[in-house]
Formats: structure tokens, C-alpha cells, sequence
């Protein structure tokens, strides 16, 4: 088996935003992220804005596979489904499970295999054994190459590994969201050999030191939905990207980079197993930044983790009144 990447791609701003970038730029970005190694690619069946259609996402990671047929192989695709854009809820049934396999499978075509396929939230109202059940019988029937899981609680990753073994799971975990290393998530992933892929790993750009204010986010843009972009929290926030900006000055580092930094510093210690940040850049300069390994001392993990832990967050993470999308 070929050593995992330090990094991936996540893919939700390619086409999940107002001001989406052209084929052209996004082309050459995850062209720029196959180059650095960024070979774990994230995307869901629900990452289109009308006028586009949800699966845009898919369409996107067709036309690109159509016109570089040879970077198929290179990539390692995990598809997050299994969600009725319509009513905004999840459709875990094993009749919808294979339902939305179908959907994927038939956008891309033969120009890439799903490698790894899963809810991209789990449905309460259906037991995780009966859906894992019904993604365990696409593996075994040679659709898709594993499962993997998105936002889950710890009780969710035993359950389901306990059906069908889960390559890969999809948390939020950055320097302003470490809610994984005190729920028990991290745990459970590493005792059941479960690598977590860390989405938002930049606070949804607000990390990266470029989002001065509120006005910076493009209108239309879902941040502004988003608890800690809101203008009563805006600004008690930019006090730990300082912090981090002012600490990455220090090291010759970028923001990014050090946040970065920072996530891959608690994979495989502790309670804590593989852990793989997927920024989601959609420039290619901005790919090779944070593709670019930044190591930390011990000293600076520690420091770091100070920050963190005096630093209170203001804001909910994602949307307020939205909880039941979240651990699920």
C-alpha cells in the first residue's frame, strides 16, 4: 500500500459558491494538487448553487477526468451522498443508497471509479447498521471501492465498522473547532483503523488571515450564514487568527501553513490516529501553499495548544438551529 498523502483537496468551493472559478483555474489547481500530493479528493452528490444542479460537483470532476484521463488512477475519490437536496435531509435507505451510487456512478461515467462512497450525513431516523449495511453490498459488489462516513459521533464509527470496514471518515477539526479530541471521535477512529479527513481545516478561509472583515466574503456566500461569521462574533474571532498570523511570522510560515501544521501535529499520537487536512483551495498557488509540509516543534504544538485552549470561540460553527446535521 502506497504511503498516505499529507494532504488532500476538498472540493465544495469548486462549485459551491456564488462566485464559482472558471474550468480553466479549477483545472489547473487540482492539476497543481496531483503534483503536490494531494491525492485525496472530497466532494458530495449536493455541491451545486442553482442555476446549476446539485451533482455540479460530479459534472466538474467529469469534464476534468475527460480531458486527463491519466490522473484517474492518481486520485483517491471519496463521494459523500446519500442526500435528497430537496427536502435538505438525509436518504440513508438502503433503497436510497443505492439510488444515489446510481446518480454518481452515471454522471462520471467510466472516467473515474468512486473509490470511497458515503452519507454525507447519517439519517437518525435509520439505524446506522441498515445503511452501512446497504454500502457494505455495493463494496461487495465491486461499485465502489470502500465506505467512508462524514460528521459522525463516535457511537456511529463503532457501529458501523462493526458491518463493514470504514476507510475514511469526514470531521471538521482545526485550530478553532478541536471538539474531536474530547468527544471521543479521534479515539474511535483510530481503534477502529478509521483515517479522518479534516474539513474547514482553515476555518473556512477565516484562519488563513486574508478575511479582514465581514464585508470580504462575497454576498450570496453560505459564511454569512455560519455562527462565528456573524458580526457580533466577527471581530472577537480575529483575535486568534492574529494570534496565529503573529505566531506564523515568527516560524517564516503562512497562516495556512500553520494551521495546517498544527492538525497533522496530533496524527497517529496519543488516542489519536491518522488525521489528513483537505483544504479547498481553488488556486493553484493557493494549492501548493498549503500542500507544502510545515513541521512544528513539540514546543510549538504545545504553544499552539495554549492559544487554543485559552482562546474562546465565539459563534456557532456552522449554522445556528442546525444541530441535527452535526455529530450525527
Amino acid at each position: 500500500m502506497s504511503p498516505l498523502p499529507h494532504t488532500g483537496l476538498g472540493l465544495l468551493g469548486y462549485t459551491w459558491r456564488p462566485n464559482k472559478p472558471s474550468d480553466e483555474q479549477a483545472f489547473e489547481a487540482m492539476k497543481a494538487a496531483i503534483s503536490a500530493g494531494a491525492t485525496i479528493w472530497s466532494t458530495s452528490s449536493v455541491y451545486g448553487l442553482p442555476p446549476d444542479p446539485p451533482t455540479a460537483g460530479l459534472h466538474l470532476l467529469r469534464r476534468y477526468f475527460t480531458k486527463y484521463p491519466e490522473d484517474a488512477e492518481k486520485v483517491t475519490l471519496f463521494i459523500r451522498a446519500c442526500f435528497d437536496p430537496t427536502t435538505y435531509s438525509p436518504n440513508c435507505s438502503p433503497e436510497g443508497v443505492r439510488a444515489s451510487w446510481e446518480e454518481c456512478n452515471a454522471i462520471l461515467g467510466d472516467v473515474k471509479f468512486i473509490d470511497v462512497f458515503g452519507p454525507a450525513r447519517m439519517d437518525q431516523n435509520i439505524p446506522v447498521e441498515v445503511t452501512v449495511g446497504a454500502l457494505k453490498q455495493l463494496k461487495d459488489e465491486g461499485k465502489i471501492g470502500s465506505v467512508g462516513l462524514s460528521e459522525v459521533r463516535a457511537e456511529t464509527i463503532r457501529k458501523a465498522a462493526a458491518v463493514v470496514p470504514i476507510t475514511h471518515a469526514e470531521v471538521e477539526f482545526s485550530l478553532w473547532s478541536s471538539e474531536i479530541l474530547t468527544n471521543g471521535v479521534a479515539k474511535a477512529a483510530k481503534e477502529c483503523g478509521v483515517v479522518l479527513l479534516s474539513y474547514a481545516p482553515l476555518g473556512y478561509g477565516f484562519l488563513t488571515g486574508q478575511i479582514k472583515k465581514v464585508e470580504d466574503i462575497p454576498q450570496g456566500d453560505n459564511r454569512h450564514m455560519f455562527g462565528r461569521f456573524q458580526p457580533e462574533n466577527f471581530a472577537k474571532n480575529l483575535e486568534l487568527v492574529d494570534k496565529v498570523k503573529a505566531f506564523a511570522e515568527k516560524k517564516g510560515v503562512t497562516p495556512a501553513q500553520l494551521a495546517l501544521a498544527w492538525i497533522r501535529s496530533y496524527s497517529n499520537t496519543g488516542d489519536v490516529g491518522e488525521i489528513i487536512p483537505i483544504p479547498g483551495a481553488t488556486r493553484a498557488d493557493r494549492v501548493i501553499e498549503n500542500s507544502t509540509v510545515v513541521e512544528i516543534t513539540t514546543e510549538e504544538k504545545e504553544e499552539l495548544d495554549k492559544i487554543v485552549k485559552s482562546f474562546p470561540i465565539a459563534g456557532h460553527r456552522q449554522i445556528p438551529g442546525a444541530d441535527h446535521f452535526l455529530w450525527t
